[in-house]
């Protein structure tokens, strides 16, 4: 009797358990689940490639400055670039934007210039 009852009880608990993990599977495999793990996973690996782009940019740009550093030693120029290296050079130039009247020229840096190709010209 108690072998019957043992055999039955484990055949039970089997049965529970494999039930379990089909449910568990098939709902794991619904389109809406499946959405949502594939929404993840992409989430997850944009993630990993920003962080590498973003590492890779500021390697570049860490050996740029080094190069840079390197070529104005080699040249004699140890200014540093965000400063005006001699006061006795003349300040940059501005190239004039081509206009009708030329008596009266229009820089560049002060116009503006809409990039909207849809604006009626």
């Amino acid at each position: 009797m108690f072998r019957r009852t043992f055999w039955f009880t484990s055949g039970v608990a089997a049965g529970v358990w494999a039930t379990t993990k089909v449910n568990r599977k098939l709902k794991q495999l619904t389109p809406e689940n499946l959405a949502v793990t594939a929404a993840n996973k992409a989430l997850e690996t944009g993630q990993r490639l920003k962080d590498r782009a973003v590492g890779f940019a500021l390697d570049v740009r860490d050996n740029m400055a080094q190069r840079e550093a390197e070529l104005g030693e080699a040249l004699g120029i140890n200014a540093d670039p965000g400063l005006h290296a001699d006061p006795g050079l003349p300040a940059p130039r501005r190239h004039a934007a081509i206009e009708k009247d030329r008596s009266n020229p229009k820089y560049i840096e002060n116009t503006t210039y809409s990039y909207n190709r849809n604006e009626d010209h």
